[in-house]
């Protein structure tokens, strides 16, 4: 069992930047890969970011590449997602999300535990 906590969203200007954090529980963290989505109002949730269990390999949304990182510290638990030059179309819920199994993982279904999420508002 995992259990996901973020913290750092809020409110920023266009062009600003945010780091959201993602703190997990239990022991095994390093063994999950980590995927952080987002939900705006009226659409579906969808994939941000993934990071695998070495922080090794990561994959982004075309939407965020370049302008997200994704990052891990097994030693402390923690996930975080740094974002750069946000838009007001990166408004959304963002969601921590984890992975049983080392690799990076895309899609939604094949994530096991969901952090309750965090508020992004970027204003024009």
């Amino acid at each position: 069992q995992v259990q996901l906590e973020e913290s750092g969203g809020g409110l920023v200007q266009t062009g600003g930047s945010l780091r959201l954090s993602c703190a997990a529980s239990g022991r095994t963290f390093s063994s999950y890969a980590m995927g952080w989505f987002r939900q705006a109002p009226g659409k579906e949730r969808e994939f941000v970011a993934t990071i695998s269990w070495t922080g090794g390999s990561t994959s982004y949304a075309d939407s965020v590449k370049g302008r997200f990182t994704i990052s891990r510290d097994n030693a402390k638990n923690t996930v975080s997602l740094q974002m750069n030059n946000l838009r007001p179309e990166d408004t959304a819920v963002y969601y921590c999300a984890a992975a049983k199994g080392y690799y990076i993982k895309t899609l939604l279904n094949h994530y096991d535990y969901w952090g309750q999420g965090t508020q992004v508002t970027v204003s024009r």
